[in-house]
């Protein structure tokens, strides 16, 4: 019998969400003392990213480590006994090593940087974390409370088993407080699923740590503190400064006073979310961090009506995430996707089917006040035609054939004439915005490709005046990385009418697609029209290859010490000066399909063509190596398996056609061509590890590739 609550895909949306606006509120001045904040920008109410002239949606730590580590839960077959050897086995295939996910800092510096050598270099979790090799202060910094909310909301209602989660993922990089600190987050967070006041939350959190930690006794004096001057949040961080501050603790930034900031802003909100984030990004220090975590609770705890009660923090975000990692695929995201990755989790360690809204299209818009990542487009050509919402359709769902309650995505556009459209579209790649992030590294690959079919249902409201003429588009990167545009087939849609959109993608020469959306064109006037979901398929039919500008090179995971393009024959370029060096290329889930190119070493100890791949150490590659063997090797984590092997005449600056075909029964089919001669390559393995991206690979040396050719098997 399932135990998750009647609305538990709402309040985890709701805990999504709060996280990342939580983040995109405190990051522009992360660091920043409270008086300088005051001083500067006074209460933090709304957004200051642009008072600080920086990004909205951003990549961020708090963000990509927060759903990245996770997704051990599905790659060890979702079981609650997860160990912390395994969370640290996901730590190693998704994070690229001083590019992705982490603040980068340096051994002894940065607790997360440091644990990740401990585990590069084979030590098992939860040592790679630990006080006894990596000293208190490392190892009790606040990365391990910034990455527990997912943890905590796969265990909706039962704190015992968060604060077990929150010890085993905490433990493969910190230590002591730091853990303590995670577990009294995330028990707090599994029992807000139940339980709505703070005092009761706090009350059961604290029986999972020791009395005698600082942790405890701080959430005791900050308890305290409220009770004596109960209105006066100011009067409370003073104290916490003075007993709790940075001066006290070692490192760039510990646990111990970014919790009490934490507990600070939920015992002085007034259970309100926007004033709890006021409060937790006022005080200062690891604002992102803490209003994160606070933002996250409160959603939880509030769910999104209380999220809406304030300003509206929700529509400049549109759901928009990056989660940059590995798995280039997922690295462009909303907050409605991430929702369900958690809650199918939770389900499958419940024995329970994953939930699909509309068939498992991409976007559904399912959740209430969803746009995930829909903007209107801002041109000249479109500025000021078009407003988005989320609706239920109601009356309109019975002529389009759906359930009454479906929900749509409605565009309400006005003044549509000659010269003037209403556009809006959602990422599908870098946004140009993002083409050069500060901080944090990008990295991304596209997800939607030429010859994918992309399907969508639209419903023209039966109060517009004019027909509407409605197509699908998209917009790509270009010469000189600019954006063009694709249309689709027009459709004419009648007051009242609905039509299914079908368009299958042409090939764009290599340049990367950045965007997918629904156009209002002609004289269609003023009106709506409502966009039920929105998805593609299929395998991609296209050839990887040198364009011009830099994003068709910026839409490759580059994973090795040096990563180039350039035109001609063999237009990437891997050097790697020691162990293995890859560029990935495409999505986790795709599957059927095969893949080929050229390779020449020109001094390496290996080189190879891949795919399957979900990460640095999940894939299928064929690698060619100079003691004269061709090797069709399937890697899972720390374990290779060679499926089968061949002789072939191994030549240094000589160019071998590779080819891997992914079938979906598991079975794996690979050639080597030199000249004449062709050797075959097959294997089998779970149809389950037959998916995943495309990859090239180096191996201690200089190698050169030729354009990558895709379709289906």
């Amino acid at each position: 019998m399932s135990t998750l609550p009647t609305d538990y895909e709402e309040r985890v949306y709701a805990g999504v969400l709060g996280k990342i606006i939580g983040v995109y509120l405190g990051r522009p001045f992360e660091g920043w003392t409270n008086a300088k904040i005051e001083k500067e920008l006074g209460e933090v109410w709304y957004y200051v990213h642009d008072k600080l002239g920086k990004p909205l949606i951003v990549t961020d730590d708090d963000i990509s480590g927060t759903f990245t580590f996770p997704r051990a839960f599905p790659d060890f077959n979702n079981a609650y006994d997860i160990t912390p050897e395994q969370i640290g086995k996901t730590w190693l295939n998704y994070l690229i090593e001083k590019r992705t996910v982490l603040w980068w800092g340096g051994m002894g510096i940065s607790t997360e940087h440091t644990a990740y050598l401990r585990l590069k270099h084979g030590v098992v979790p939860p040592a790679s974390g630990s006080a006894a090799m990596n000293g208190q202060v490392v190892s009790e910094q606040i990365g391990a409370q910034i990455f527990i909310d997912a943890w905590a909301m796969l265990c909706p209602g039962d704190p015992d088993k968060a604060a077990g989660l929150a010890q085993k993922a905490a433990s493969v990089s910190h230590d002591g407080e730091a853990i303590y600190g995670a577990q009294v987050i995330a028990a707090m967070e599994a029992l807000a699923f139940t339980e709505s006041n703070i005092g009761r939350l706090l009350d059961q959190a604290i029986t999972y740590i020791p009395r005698a930690s600082v942790i405890w006794q701080l959430i005791q004096d900050i308890r305290g503190w409220h009770a004596d001057e109960p209105r006066d949040w100011r009067s409370t961080l003073r104290k916490i400064e003075e007993r709790y501050g940075y001066d006290t603790f070692g490192g760039g930034c510990h646990m111990v006073p970014n919790h009490a900031v934490v507990i600070l802003a939920l015992l002085y909100g007034d259970d309100d979310f926007q004033k709890s984030l006021m409060i937790a990004n006022t005080a200062g220090w690891d604002t992102d961090c803490n209003s994160g975590n606070v933002g996250c609770l409160m959603g939880i705890k509030n769910g999104l009506a209380g999220i809406d009660r304030g300003a509206d923090l929700r529509t400049p975000v549109a759901d928009r995430l990056y989660i940059p990692t590995a798995d280039g695929g997922r690295a462009i995201t909303d907050a409605a996707a991430v929702t369900y990755e958690i809650v199918n989790s939770a389900r499958a360690m419940q024995g329970l089917r994953p939930l699909a809204p509309n068939n498992n299209m991409q976007y559904h818009f399912a959740l209430p006040g969803s746009l995930q990542g829909f903007v209107p487009e801002d041109s000249s050509e479109s500025r000021g035609t078009t407003r988005l919402e989320n609706v239920v359709l109601g009356a309109l769902a019975e002529g389009a054939g759906v359930a009454a309650d479906e929900r749509a995505l409605k565009i309400s556009y006005t003044g549509v004439a000659a010269g003037r459209t209403a556009r809006a579209a959602t990422a599908t790649f870098t946004p140009p915005d993002a083409l050069n992030m500060p901080g944090y590294s990008m990295i991304a690959s596209p997800t939607l490709y030429p010859g994918q079919t992309v399907r969508a249902r639209v419903v023209a409201d039966d109060t517009n005046t004019r027909p509407a003429a409605v197509r699908l588009y998209v917009r790509y990167y270009g010469k000189e990385d600019q954006l063009e545009t694709l249309r689709g087939p027009l459709s004419l849609l009648e007051p009242g009418d609905h039509a299914n959109l079908t368009w299958i993608l042409p090939d764009l020469g290599g340049y990367p697609i950045a965007e997918v959306g629904i156009k209002i064109g002609g004289h269609s006037g003023s009106g709506a029209v409502y966009l039920d979901w929105l998805g593609w398929s299929g395998i991609p039919e296209t050839t990887l290859q040198a364009c011009e500008g830099t994003a068709w090179r910026r839409a490759w995971v580059d994973a090795a010490e040096h990563f180039s393009t350039q035109s001609g024959e063999f237009p990437y370029r891997i050097v790697q000066n020691e162990a293995t060096g890859y560029a990935f290329h495409g999505c986790n889930h795709w599957s059927g399909y095969s893949v080929y190119t050229q390779v020449k070493a020109h001094l390496a100890d290996g080189v190879g063509l891949m795919a399957a791949v979900r990460g640095l150490r999940r894939h299928i590659s064929l690698v060619l190596s100079p003691d004269g063997a061709a090797r069709l090797v399937w890697t899972q984590d720390d374990q290779s398996v060679i499926l089968s092997d061949a002789s072939i005449a191994w030549q240094y600056d000589h160019p071998y056609r590779l080819a891997i075909s992914v079938h979906n029964d598991g079975r794996i089919t690979a050639s080597v061509e030199d000249g004449d001669a062709v050797q075959l390559l097959e294997g089998i393995v779970p149809a389950d590890q037959a998916r995943g991206a495309i990859g090239l690979l180096a191996r201690a040396g200089n190698t050169s590739f030729g354009p990558v050719g895709i379709e289906p098997a």
